[in-house]
């Protein structure tokens, strides 16, 4: 499979200016910086997103409402976007590829997820569905031991920032119908049959 390599800075600052801020060299030192790359995938172009604590963004370029979601992004951070990488770029790239080729089932990449307490667990919970399973928003909330926020949890995993590493398309209908998905159904039925396909299948499965 075709490896994943990140785009030149002038060209992510081109074809991306409505991300960036500010020059970095003139904010002050305390001040929190989001650095972007636009990575290419099997199933189209991600923006990456990493600070010096870890991931805290990688979205397909088409999901809608994106400009909103980085805009979130920036005020819960209180941080600016520039282009640019550190160690955490790097080692999301190698997994990635890595996921991409069908050899790894699970992150270890530093993930900064700005919530409050509900949202960390929400998030915690999709982590936990395994690598080529699936999982209903009712059964999500019945694992948080919180049946009654079916609603909540469907909107709290909406806001997930980091599709893949936080594995929101594992989430069907009850009745074992595609949900959406920000970044398009059809990304989420290639996603589910990609880790099917490299997993131990089992009768019955949906692909």
């Amino acid at each position: 499979m075709k490896n994943i390599h990140p785009l030149a800075d002038a060209e992510l600052t081109d074809r991306y200016a409505w991300i960036f801020d500010t020059p970095a060299e003139t904010l002050p030192d305390d001040h929190r910086v989001i650095s972007i790359t636009e990575l290419s995938t099997p199933l189209g172009p991600m923006l990456a997103g990493v600070t010096t604590e870890g991931v805290c963004l990688l979205e397909f370029t088409d999901r809608i409402r994106l400009e909103k979601e980085i805009s979130d992004l920036k005020n819960l951070l209180h941080a600016t976007m520039h282009p640019g990488r550190n160690q955490y770029s790097e080692q999301l790239e190698q997994e990635l590829n890595e996921y991409f080729e069908g050899s790894r089932k699970t992150f270890t990449v530093p993930l900064h997820t700005p919530g409050n307490e509900f949202s960390q667990t929400v998030w915690k919970a999709l982590q936990e569905i395994p690598y080529g399973k699936t999982c209903s928003y009712k059964e999500q909330a019945d694992r948080m031991n919180n049946p009654k926020a079916i609603r909540a949890i469907a909107s709290t995993n909406g806001r997930n920032r980091l599709a893949i590493l936080i594995p929101c398309h594992r989430i069907i209908g009850s009745n074992g119908s595609m949900t959406g998905y920000a970044a398009g159904v059809d990304k989420k039925k290639w996603l589910l049959r990609f880790e099917r396909d490299h997993s131990e299948k089992e009768q019955g499965t949906l692909f």
